[in-house]
């Protein structure tokens, strides 16, 4: 019984990270909630429902060093986002331009799509 006790929350924090996955797509308006970049807002480039994080568009950078390829070159910074848990960004709604969160909504054909919580307009 302790076994179990244990497991559990650590499956039900992994549900919670794959359900919050499949509200961001690529290509939606994100607001950031926290981090360096708190209350900025970009573009989501990359999405991974593994891992339960998203790369935003010139956000989270970080820097690499390279060492240089081939002799005579030079060593450089290279800068690339870093992906960031799907949790501390919230999507913005293309219509009210406000920060919400998703709702769905299933038409007369079967399709689900998603909508904007604050306006009810679907996006």
């Amino acid at each position: 019984a302790s076994c179990e006790t244990s497991v559990l929350p650590r499956l039900l924090a992994l549900r919670r990270k794959l359900f919050n996955m499949l509200t961001l797509k690529k290509g939606d308006t994100v607001k950031i909630l926290s981090g360096k970049d708190r209350g900025e807002t970009g573009k989501v480039i990359f999405v991974s429902g593994k891992t339960g994080q998203a790369t935003v568009e010139g956000h989270n950078i970080y820097s690499r060093h390279e060492k240089p390829k081939q002799s005579g070159q030079k060593g450089q910074k290279v800068q690339f986002p870093r992906p960031m848990d799907a949790s501390n960004l919230m999507i913005v709604c293309p219509h009210c331009r406000k920060p919400t969160r998703v709702g769905y909504l299933t038409d007369e054909k079967g399709m689900k799509t998603r909508v904007c919580k604050k306006c009810q307009r679907r996006f």
